[in-house]
């Protein structure tokens, strides 16, 4: 598959998230954003102390990558929750078994239905005060015990040009949504591990934590059981 050229990720970083995210999906998987295989098989190791799990769901799923990683460590048909028409299709082409839902990840639309909860990469798309309803959302979309795995990866420090490279980054998307509309909210640095943990607790998480050596952790948040 080839990537797609500099004029199509113009004209996605200069559309909404919705609708850019429409445009780059026939081409999102030969993307760098793809979330690499290296980090599935990392939480999916993390996460076998944990289990077993029934009923598994992917928020933002989009093209279903992390559908792979329920396809194994559920019992179940993985369910897969995006906005983007475009992404979903793509993720149904891949994961014909699949339930695929459209639907803002801020107001999800379940009610105690899974064991276990993914979501890779998104992040970056929530303001900081989004988080309460994206994880309040996720807590009542889990059965009592069920676990919220949110795997991250190992922060860069700022010796290291990936620090410099993912601030240049929030810098320049800050200013473009300040002098253009509709806004695109992709961030790197809006979310530091105290205040996720803090956000997931705030949410009714208990947390906890998973060593991904060679990559990070993964948080492990819990909904309480009964």
């Amino acid at each position: 598959m080839n990537g797609p050229t500099l004029r199509e990720l113009a004209v996605q970083a200069l559309s909404s998230v919705e609708r850019g995210y429409d445009l780059l999906a026939p081409k999102f998987d030969a993307t760098p954003f793809r979330t690499p295989d290296w980090m599935l098989a990392a939480t999916i190791t993390a996460l076998r102390e944990h289990g077993p799990f029934e009923r598994g769901l992917d928020v933002c799923t989009g093209t279903g990558v992390g559908l792979e990683l329920l396809e194994e460590a559920t019992t179940e048909p993985p369910t897969g929750v995006d906005f983007s028409a475009g992404m979903l299709a793509q993720a149904r082409a891949a994961h014909p078994e699949a339930d695929l839902v459209r639907a803002d990840a801020r107001a999800l639309p379940f009610e105690a239905a899974y064991d276990l909860v993914v979501s890779f990469g998104a992040l970056g798309h929530f303001l900081p005060e989004e988080r309460g309803p994206l994880f309040e959302g996720i807590y009542r979309a889990l059965r009592p015990g069920g676990v919220f795995a949110l795997p991250t990866a190992r922060a860069p420090k700022p010796t290291h040009p990936a620090y410099w490279l993912l601030t240049g980054f929030d810098l320049a998307m800050r200013v473009r949504n300040a002098v253009w509309r509709p806004t695109f909210v992709m961030y790197y640095r809006t979310h530091p591990r105290p205040a996720l943990l803090a956000d997931l607790a705030a949410a009714g998480f208990t947390v906890e934590t998973s060593p991904m050596p060679g990559v990070g952790e993964l948080i492990i948040a819990r909904r309480p059981p009964g």
